[in-house]
C-alpha cells in the first residue's frame, strides 16, 4: 500500500468514528447544559465554593465567574511551581522560575499549553497530575461554558440571564471530560502508554553515556491533553514520544479526540436553539475548512522534489517512521485547526508552504472545529458577520436564529476578530524590532520570522504549538507570549458573554420571505467565504514575509 493511500484511508477512518460519534456525545452534552438536577458530588463541590448553581446570572456575572476562577487558577499554579522543591514527588527538581512559572500559569488556565522548558527534565509528579492535568480539564470546562452561555443567548428572550456558570463549569467537568477521559486513558494504557509514579530511572547507553528517563500519570494526562484541546505533553517529545503516543493506532485515536467535543458541539448547539439544521450547517462549514486544510497539508508534505524526498515518499524530515507523512499531517492540522497544541511531528522542520497551512489554521482564529467550546462560539461569531455582510447585500436588517443583529452586536462581534490578529501583528513587530529577541531565532531569513510569528500566533490563538527552532524559555517570550495567551483567552470571552447578554434580551424577530436561510448550503459557502477573506485580509503580509517567501524560494 503506497503512503498516500494509508494516509487517505486513516482520514476516511477518522471521519467514520466522528460521525457515529456526533450524535449520541452531541445529544449528551445538551442534556447536561439543560439539566436541573444536580448529582451529589457535584453539590459538594458548590458547597465548598460557595456558590448557588440554581441561580441565574447575566453577563457581568457570569464574565465575574469566569475571571475570578480563572485568576485563582493562575496564582495556584504559579505558586505550585514555585514551590516544587519541597513538595513530594518533586523527583528531585527544584522550583521552576518566576518568568517561566509564570508563563507556565498562564499558558495552562488559558488552555494555551505553551511549553517553554523540558517536561521530563522540569516537572514532577505533583506538579504535572495536581498542577497541569487538572487546568487541562477546568480550562477546557471554561470553554465549553462560555460556549454554552451563548449559545443560551440565542435560545433565549426577553431576558438577560445565561445560566450559572459554577453549575455550567462543574457539570462539563464531572459529566462529560470526566467520564470520557477515563475510558480514553484506559485505551492509551491498552495500546502502550505509561501510567504509573516511577522515579528517574537509567535505561541503557546511548552515545557513550547512560540515558535516563522518569515515569508518571502519562495515560491519564494525555487524554485530557487531546481531549480538551489542551496540547502540553508531559515529555518535550509531545506526542511523538512513545510513551506518550506509542502506536499509528493510539495516534488515529488521539487524533480522534482531538475533533471529538469541537464537532459534537454543533450538535448541541442545534439541540439548544431547537433547530439542528442550524447546527448542521456549522457543522459543514467547519468540515469543509478541515477537510479542505488537510487534503492541502498531506499535498505539500507528499509533493516530492530532488532524489532524497524521492527517496523517503515525501518530506520525512522531522516526521516518526512510525505515523509517516500521512497521519503527520492529519494530525498536524488537526491541532493547528483546534487549540490543541499537541504535536507528534517537528512542525518547524515541514515544507515552506506546511507550514504556512499550520499557521494560517491557527490565525482563522481556531474554529474549524476549533477549541472545546472556543470553537463554536468562534464560529458563531463569524457567522454573525457572514449575516450582516449578507445584509448589506440586500440591504436588509440582518437576522441570526430570529434575533436583530444591530449596532451593538456587530461592534461586539468586531472586536472579537479584532483582538488577537492586534496581539499577534503587535507582539511580532515587536519582537522583530528588538535586538534582543531575534537572538533566540536558530534560522536566518524568511524561516526565523515564521518562528517568531509562530510563536505570538499559537500564544494569542491559545493553540500552544511551535516552531520549535525558537528558544522561548528567555525573559522576553515567557512575559510576552504570557500576556497574549491570557489576553488571547480572555479579553474574547468578555465580548462573546456581552454579546450573549444582548442577544438574551432581544424578543424574537419572526421569519418572513425576506429572511436569509442560515440553514443552507449557500449559507455554508458563504461564511467559508467570510472567514477566508477576512483571515487572508489581516494576515497576507506577515505570512507574505514568512512561509509564502520561504515555500517561493524552495
Amino acid at each position: 500500500m503506497s503512503p498516500v493511500t494509508a494516509g487517505v484511508l486513516q482520514l476516511l477512518a477518522l471521519i467514520a468514528a466522528l460521525a457515529l460519534a456526533y450524535r449520541p456525545l452531541g445529544d449528551h452534552m445538551a442534556r447536561v447544559y439543560s439539566s436541573e438536577k444536580h448529582y451529589r458530588p457535584e453539590k459538594w463541590i458548590y458547597k465548598a465554593v460557595g456558590a448557588n448553581p440554581s441561580a441565574e446570572m447575566r453577563w457581568p456575572a457570569y464574565l465575574r465567574g469566569v475571571l475570578v476562577f480563572s485568576a485563582v487558577s493562575v496564582l495556584f499554579l504559579y505558586a505550585l511551581q514555585r514551590a516544587q522543591g519541597i513538595l513530594p514527588g518533586s523527583l528531585g527538581f527544584s522550583a521552576i522560575d518566576p518568568d517561566q512559572a509564570f508563563n507556565t500559569a498562564a499558558s495552562f488556565v488559558a488552555n494555551t499549553n505553551w511549553q517553554s522548558y523540558y517536561g521530563e527534565q522540569a516537572m514532577g509528579h505533583v506538579v504535572q497530575t495536581g498542577g497541569l492535568a487538572v487546568q487541562n480539564f477546568v480550562s477546557a470546562a471554561v470553554g465549553m461554558a462560555v460556549a454554552v452561555a451563548l449559545v443560551r443567548g440565542f435560545a433565549r428572550s426577553r431576558t438577560g440571564e445565561l445560566g450559572n456558570f459554577w453549575a455550567d463549569l462543574v457539570r462539563g467537568t464531572v459529566r462529560i471530560l470526566l467520564p470520557l477521559s477515563i475510558v480514553g486513558a484506559l485505551v492509551l494504557v491498552a495500546c502502550g502508554a505509561i501510567q504509573n509514579f516511577a522515579g528517574i530511572h537509567e535505561v541503557g547507553q546511548f552515545m557513550g553515556g547512560t540515558q535516563q528517563w522518569n515515569g508518571g500519570a502519562v495515560a491519564s494526562q494525555e487524554v485530557i491533553k487531546e481531549l480538551g484541546t489542551n496540547g502540553g505533553g508531559y515529555f518535550n517529545a509531545n506526542s511523538a514520544h512513545p510513551f506518550e503516543n506509542p502506536t499509528p493506532f493510539s495516534n488515529l485515536f488521539e487524533i480522534f479526540l482531538i475533533l471529538l467535543i469541537p464537532f459534537a458541539m454543533t450538535r448541541t448547539f442545534g439541540r439548544m436553539v431547537g433547530n439542528l439544521r442550524q447546527g448542521y450547517a456549522i457543522l459543514a462549514t467547519m468540515g469543509v475548512i478541515w477537510i479542505g486544510f488537510t487534503a492541502l497539508m498531506m499535498w505539500t508534505e507528499f509533493a516530492h522534489h530532488g532524489p532524497a524526498l524521492q527517496a523517503a515518499g515525501g518530506a520525512m524530515e522531522g516526521k516518526e517512521t512510525r505515523f509517516g507523512i500521512g497521519a503527520s499531517a492529519i494530525f498536524s492540522v488537526a491541532t493547528t485547526l483546534t487549540s490543541t497544541g499537541a504535536v507528534n511531528s517537528f512542525h518547524s522542520s515541514y515544507t515552506g508552504l506546511g507550514g504556512g497551512i499550520q499557521l494560517l489554521g491557527m490565525q482563522l482564529g481556531e474554529i474549524a472545529p476549533g477549541g472545546v467550546g472556543s470553537g463554536l462560539y468562534g464560529m458563531l461569531i463569524m457567522a454573525i458577520i457572514a449575516v450582516f455582510i449578507a445584509g448589506l447585500m440586500v440591504g436588509r436588517t440582518p437576522e441570526y436564529l430570529g434575533k436583530k443583529i444591530s449596532t451593538r452586536e456587530i461592534k461586539l462581534a468586531a472586536c472579537y476578530i479584532l483582538i488577537t490578529p492586534a496581539l499577534v501583528l503587535c507582539f511580532t513587530a515587536a519582537a522583530m524590532a528588538l535586538p534582543t529577541p531575534g537572538n533566540s531565532m536558530a534560522n536566518p531569513g524568511a524561516h526565523g520570522f515564521s518562528e517568531i510569528l509562530y510563536a505570538y500566533t499559537s500564544g494569542a490563538n491559545n493553540n500552544g504549538s511551535a516552531f520549535a527552532g525558537l528558544n522561548a524559555d528567555t525573559q522576553w517570550f515567557n512575559s510576552t507570549i504570557g500576556i497574549a495567551m491570557l489576553l488571547g483567552r480572555f479579553l474574547p470571552m468578555v465580548f462573546v458573554l456581552a454579546l450573549a447578554g444582548s442577544l438574551a434580551e432581544q424578543k424574537p424577530v419572526p421569519e418572513t420571505a425576506g429572511t436569509l436561510r442560515t440553514d443552507k448550503p449557500l449559507y455554508a459557502g458563504l461564511l467559508v467565504g467570510t472567514i477566508l477573506i477576512i483571515t487572508g485580509l489581516t494576515y497576507f503580509p506577515a505570512l507574505a514575509l514568512g512561509p509564502l517567501a520561504e515555500g517561493l524560494a524552495s
